[in-house]
């Protein structure tokens, strides 16, 4: 039977998919706070789970970006659905560390495989005009941040519990799945050109642009994602509307990726990438320096910074190495995930030592953390937190300035080539005589 494609289906199915996992990610962050107190974790426990979720996504997105071609979209896609279901209603009824760490680990893996397989499939649908369709997918990242954070605020605000938060995410989940059931796909582009697998390995792998690119990620995804996860937690008493400072965030970055395509073609890709990186040291730094109203306008310069970085860099590769395929992208943002999930885990127990550090000596954490509101103990912590906070944010704005050098001598570097292809192409037009 001959396959219909309808590509403009495939992508909202795929923009639902995407949603299901940033809402995962707003959700978390807006619940860290809750689920710290009710199961007695301290923050090296809580980066773990938080975590998680980010080394189980590159686990998936790096297996899938080598199986996609040979199992295709659809079999991974009806994978993620599976894994999103069962690892929403593990966290719903989860009861401690363990079991919020192999739910979250579920939904890791499922955010993964989505990426694996909508990443190559927007490419396909979409040959033509890849790094601005990456761009209007990825969209639903932030978007679904926002929606996801206000979900939380909002049902906090009426006394609905964390699993109602949790819960809601089933939604979109469902729906997805049924679309991606119900649809034909296509094969990918790097099986549609004959590309061989070696081929795609080589292009990969033994590429000095791509391994450069390889190594920026890990920057580009620790700067975006880690402080967008844990900005709840360490601005909670800076700001009362901490939880609100990343929604503002993912607002911004939608709007700027809704814009993406005039961006991305009037300035260049490495172009881009050099400016997100130029704002994004300016945004964290605000974000670690500044409080009350100037916070707000901190996020909106942070929003800016960050809002091209992961799909600029996917669309890059797509466009400049296309023989690296569906595993060449996947491979960068699961080394990004990865990046993130190690960085967590370091920075929590970095965090619990500089709050130690400030709490009276031999004190214990946890009793200070869950102590009830008005108490001496709920005050030390929450100036601890104060204190602490702001350091961790100022630690990581170390990466965007690394990369402000790095992406400048990729600017360089693409002015350079860009150059030398229009002087071959101008001397092999000129008559011979």
């Amino acid at each position: 039977m001959e396959k219909t494609i309808k590509p403009n289906k495939l992508f909202v199915a795929s923009c639902l998919a995407l949603l299901v996992t940033s809402l995962s990610f707003g959700i978390r962050a807006g619940t860290m706070n809750n689920l710290m107190v009710q199961f007695h974790l301290d923050a090296k426990q809580m980066g773990l789970i938080a975590g998680t979720a980010f080394w189980g996504f590159p686990l998936a997105i790096i297996i899938g970006g080598v199986i996609v071609d040979i199992v295709g979209m659809k079999r991974l896609l009806l994978l993620a659905f599976f894994l999103h279901l069962v690892g929403i209603i593990f966290t719903v009824f989860s009861t401690g560390f363990f079991s919020l760490y192999i739910s979250t680990l579920f939904i890791g893996i499922a955010n993964g495989t989505v990426e694996a397989a909508c990443n190559p499939l927007v490419t396909s649908i979409y040959p033509n005009n890849k790094t601005t369709k990456l761009n209007h997918f990825h969209f639903w990242f932030p978007a679904g941040i926002v929606i996801g954070t206000l979900v939380s605020f909002g049902f906090a605000k009426v006394d609905l519990n964390w699993q109602w938060q949790v819960a809601t995410m089933l939604i979109p989940t469902v729906i997805y799945g049924y679309m991606f059931f119900k649809l034909d796909f296509p094969v990918t582009e790097r099986v549609s050109s004959g590309v061989s697998t070696k081929e795609m390995y080589k292009a990969s792998l033994l590429n000095p642009l791509f391994l450069f690119l390889l190594i920026c990620m890990l920057g580009t995804a620790i700067t975006e994602l880690f402080t967008n996860q844990w900005v709840g937690v360490l601005l909670q008493n800076v700001t009362s509307s901490a939880i609100l400072i990343l929604a503002l965030v993912a607002a911004v970055q939608a709007l700027a990726r809704s814009v993406a395509g005039p961006v991305v073609h009037k300035v260049s890709p490495s172009g881009v990438l050099l400016m997100s990186a130029i704002i994004s040291a300016i945004g964290i730094y605000m974000l670690g320096t500044t409080s009350g109203g100037m916070l707000f306008v901190a996020a909106i310069i942070f929003g800016i910074g960050v809002a091209y970085f992961w799909p600029t860099m996917l669309g890059f590769v797509s466009e400049n190495i296309p023989k690296s395929g569906a595993f060449g992208i996947n491979l960068l943002g699961g080394a990004g995930m990865f990046a993130v999930s190690i960085y967590m885990f370091f920075m929590g127990g970095y965090y619990d030592n500089l709050i130690s550090a400030v709490l009276p000596s031999g004190a214990n954490i946890d009793t200070y953390r869950s102590a009830a509101a008005g108490t001496p103990e709920a005050a030390t912590y929450a100036h601890a937190q104060l204190v602490s906070g702001p350091q961790v944010i100022l630690a990581t704005n170390m990466i965007p300035l690394v990369l402000v050098f790095a992406f400048l001598g990729l600017f360089i570097y693409m002015r350079a080539r860009k150059k030398k292809v229009v002087e071959v192409s101008m001397a092999e037009a000129s008559p011979n005589f």
